[in-house]
């Protein structure tokens, strides 16, 4: 019997693995080997990550609809939820990534807004998706956290 060469040996390895691989989609740069934050940590503990390289997973829960320019995503054990915004026509994510896998990775950045700050942006938040906002619901100063992208990875849910 004849011997195959050692290369088609790895052939059926390859054709079984390779749509895994083949429906990944890259936004922005390359991922770097950094280890993944849990987004539950990043929530209960965001002073100790801010202005840090972090990379979190979890599936795409919302998208901004108006310009793809932030994506909400969901820790599934935790259910806590993190958006990553990137800069507007640079990084563009369409609409058909909710409810699939995203590795993403970026700097988490605090903002601390006034009160006419936070309603403009709930109010801007509101327009995006179409909703009724009523400025009188905000009524102090707000804090929030947000990982400012460099690159994410979305695949399809396996």
């Amino acid at each position: 019997m004849k011997k195959l060469p050692a290369m088609l040996c790895w052939l059926p390895i390859f054709l079984v693995a390779w749509p895994i691989y083949a429906s990944d989609q890259l936004y922005g740069e390359v991922l770097s080997n950094a280890q993944s934050v849990r987004i539950a940590e990043l929530t209960a503990n965001p002073e100790k990550y801010v202005d840090q390289l972090v990379k979190i997973e979890g599936l795409v829960d919302d998208i901004c609809p108006m310009k793809g320019c932030w994506v909400d995503i969901l820790e599934g054990q935790s259910r806590e939820t993190m958006r990553f915004k990137v800069q507007d026509d640079v990084i563009v994510f369409p609409v058909q990534a909710k409810g699939r896998q995203i590795i993403a990775e970026g700097v988490l950045r605090r903002y601390a807004l006034s009160k006419e700050q936070s309603v403009n942006r709930m109010r801007h938040l509101a327009e995006e998706k179409g909703e009724e906002f009523d400025d009188s619901s905000i009524t102090d100063a707000t804090v929030f956290y947000q990982i400012e992208g460099v690159g994410a990875v979305v695949r399809d849910v396996l």
